[in-house]
């Protein structure tokens, strides 16, 4: 797929307040630790990760989301009443339905023109949302979407502590819950633009197209899905994963 009319416009942040260690979360889990003997530090030493941030607790995806969007429409080069399209590409929703998006341009003040659905494929939504953003607009069909994901892994890692807590656990079982503790949150935003409808100085940045490979042999890999009171679960074979992973992106590039 190619794009020639497409230009990333705008784009934003919203970074949570809040700021959990891996050696917070290991002390946590210390019953467990001991029990299977494992060494202190493990967590950041197979993942490199030190610290990761999380929104105050009752923090909706769709709010999270809204900021980043604030945030971008504060410097973006056209005005709110002129953004066709909004996509929520996040895998966290604030429930089943109606689509997130809908809190989110009820929040922006959006026109009842802008189109509104969700987008959701993993950790690959918000790169799936920019082709399916730029198809709209290299074809006509829009002149300016906007995408936003709200991501909140609290109730997952909240989840997993408890999980790993209370269960019977070996070094070989809790493996599938060790990614969970990798996760935290955060929310972004991007305006694509079709070429003519933004300044000079806002086409810069273009998206000159994509390519796309599917394994769906490996969708058993990595697996996540809502509990009781809000909660969340997910089970992985990292390793596995990370091959199919390496072997898909390898017949990508």
């Amino acid at each position: 797929m190619k794009f020639s009319k497409v230009c990333i416009s705008a784009t934003a942040v919203d970074d949570p307040p809040e700021e959990v260690t891996s050696a917070e979360i290991e002390e946590r889990l210390r019953p467990v630790y001991e029990k299977l003997r494992l060494p202190e530090g493990r967590l950041e030493l197979m993942t490199g990760i030190q610290r990761r941030r999380f929104y105050p607790k009752g923090t909706l995806p769709s709010e999270a989301a809204a900021r980043a969007a604030r945030s971008l429409l504060e410097t973006a080069p056209v005005d709110r009443g002129d953004i066709d399209a909004v996509i929520h590409c996040a895998v966290c929703r604030d429930r089943l339905e109606p689509a997130t998006a809908a809190y989110v341009h009820g929040m922006l003040g959006l026109p009842p023109s802008c189109q509104i659905l969700d987008l959701s494929n993993a950790c690959l939504g918000f790169v799936n949302g920019m082709v399916f953003a730029a198809g709209m607009l290299e074809s006509g069909q829009a002149r300016h979407v906007l995408l936003v994901a709200g991501e909140n892994g609290r109730p997952l890692l909240e989840n997993t502590v408890a999980t790993l807590l209370r269960g019977e656990l070996t070094r070989k079982t809790i493996k599938p819950y060790f990614a969970n503790l990798t996760i935290g949150a955060g929310a972004a935003a991007m305006l694509l633009s079709r070429e003519e409808a933004v300044p000079a100085e806002a086409r810069s940045l273009r998206l000159l197209g994509g390519v796309a490979r599917t394994d769906s042999e490996a969708n058993r890999l990595c697996q996540g899905d809502s509990v009781a009171e809000g909660g969340q679960e997910m089970l992985t074979d990292a390793g596995a994963l990370l091959e199919a992973g390496i072997s898909l992106a390898q017949s990508a590039f």
